[in-house]
Parts: C-alpha cells; structure tokens; sequence
C-alpha cells in the first residue's frame, strides 16, 4: 500500500486476497539514523527453494529487505545499501528504485537484482557483498565515451529461468533486450525489433531460449509502436524474433506496458498473460 498521508506499507492476506490486514507498525523502515526514508515498494519476491518463510523486498530508495518469518518483521540487507556505489545512483524516471529481485534457486548464497538507475548486481555469499554486472549494457544518456560504464546503467527488467538461472534476459533504457553470456557481459539481441525501448520482459519456464517482451516506441513517446498491440517471442535466445497479434488490435491502440505487467505461468502449453496501464487484460493460452 502506498498512502499519501501514512506512507508505504505492506499489507497481508491468508485467504487469497479477499480479506487484508495491515500491520500495526510499519513494517519495513530504514533503520534511526540512515540518510533516507521509505518512499516506494517495488517488488516482493520469495527465498530460495526451502526458505519457505523467507521474503525480500525491493524498494525506493534502492535497498534490499529481507524477511525470514513470511513477512512479520523486516532488516534492512547492510551488505547492499553501504555499497560504495549507492551514493552515485540515480533517480530514472520512475525513481531511484530496486524492482527486480531473483534469488538462484540452486545456490541459497546468489542473488541478483536490478537498479534504475544502477544496474545489475550480483552477490555471491549471502548478501555480504554485491559486485556490478553491467558489462556490455549500453548508456546512451551519457557522453559517447562513458556509454559503458561498470555501473549507472538505467536496467528496466531483468529475468532468468527457473531450471537454468545463468540463463537470463535483460531490458534496458535502449538497445532494450540482451541475454547474459558465459563470460558475465551482456550482448544486445535486438535486431528485428520495431523499437529499441521497453519494459515487459518475460522467459518461457519451459524453454530458456523462448523470452517474451512488448515494446514501447521511445523514451519521448511510451506507447506501443505504430499503434499496434504485438507481444514479440524469440524461440532462439533472441537470434530472431516474431509479432504475436492474434486478438490484440492493430491499430489506434496507443497502450503502455510496465515491468511485471507481463507474465507466463507454469502450465503446459505455457500461459501468457499481460495488462495494460489503461487497464486492459489479455491472454494467451
């Protein structure tokens, strides 16, 4: 919950959704003393297969929280919010946010998560330390000889697969979809997209080469390109890519998509499944 007068907050249900409660107390704050304040949640995403009580949240200011009794009582995750990098990270348009959150399912101690505007970072022991991983990632905002920085980079979404988690998707602030290489760094696959821009971004838990993603025209104009609704699927680790259309108008529809408005489920044929910022529901089964 985000409210003008009390601020944000997370509220719980245990019944699916149909009754809410709120906490008697804020339940995730910075700690007396820090140099911010809670401003917006992002994401909340669950632990590591076997972790079942434990949660992290991702919020603005970019910082991490971690639960580990479902969700009661929350820490601030020191090991990322006194990185020394944190005092240069920008606002994006959205705010200085952490909105992406994905822990490894086959390794309790590495996480990643993504930044606007800071990028990638990854830990590798628990959260004690985080390392950037931005290599390859293009920042065209700045001057052309700083465009590769080691980190600043305006990261939109990131995903990985389920059963094979190196296997990871990236969308950023143009040149908007890149895959993750062996070597760390990252290689745009954009080519034969309408639009270098975007946000919704989505992998197949069946397949690691099948990611989904719907482009927005620009930075300067956030609609769907040529008025057109089209999911776009690579089946090839982004070799190529192909419009879905079937259902969705093709034309007048100047509709915008946000990061985790898009979403696959786990059955078999996969189901996809989006909304709009206009308020629109579609599917793909």
């Amino acid at each position: 919950m985000n409210s003008p007068f009390w601020g944000s907050f997370l509220s719980s249900s245990d019944d699916f959704g149909k009754t809410w409660s709120n906490p008697e107390t804020y339940n995730i704050k910075f700690p007396e003393g820090s140099d911010v304040s809670l401003k917006q949640i992002w994401q909340i995403a669950e632990g590591h297969p076997g972790d079942t009580d434990t949660l992290f949240c991702g919020v603005e200011p970019a910082a991490l929280f971690k639960s580990t009794d479902a969700g009661e009582t929350w820490a601030l995750e020191r090991g990322l919010f006194d990185h020394p990098h944190r005092t240069q990270w920008m606002p994006g348009g959205g705010g200085l946010c952490l909105h992406t959150i994905l822990p490894d399912p086959s390794n309790k101690d590495r996480m990643w998560v993504a930044i606007s505007t800071g990028g990638v970072y990854r830990t590798d022991d628990g959260g004690k330390n985080w390392q950037p991983r931005n290599k390859g990632i293009c920042a065209r905002f700045l001057p052309p000889d700083q465009q590769y920085p080691e980190w600043g980079q305006c990261v939109h979404k990131v995903v990985n697969h389920p059963a094979n988690p190196d296997r990871m998707f990236l969308q950023h602030h143009w040149e908007s979809i890149a895959v993750r290489m062996p070597d760390d760094s990252w290689n745009d696959i954009g080519k034969g997209l309408p639009s270098d821009f975007g946000f919704a971004l989505e992998i197949d838990p069946h397949d690691p080469n099948t990611a989904y993603l719907i482009p927005i025209e620009s930075d300067e104009f956030r609609c769907t390109p040529e008025a057109r609704l089209r999911v776009y699927r690579t089946r090839d680790g982004g070799e190529s890519w192909e419009p879905l259309t079937n259902g969705l108008p093709q034309e007048d529809a100047f509709e915008t998509i946000l990061r985790d408005n898009l979403k696959a489920d786990r059955n078999d044929p996969t189901g996809l499944y989006f909304g709009t910022r206009n308020g629109k529901l579609f599917g793909l089964e």
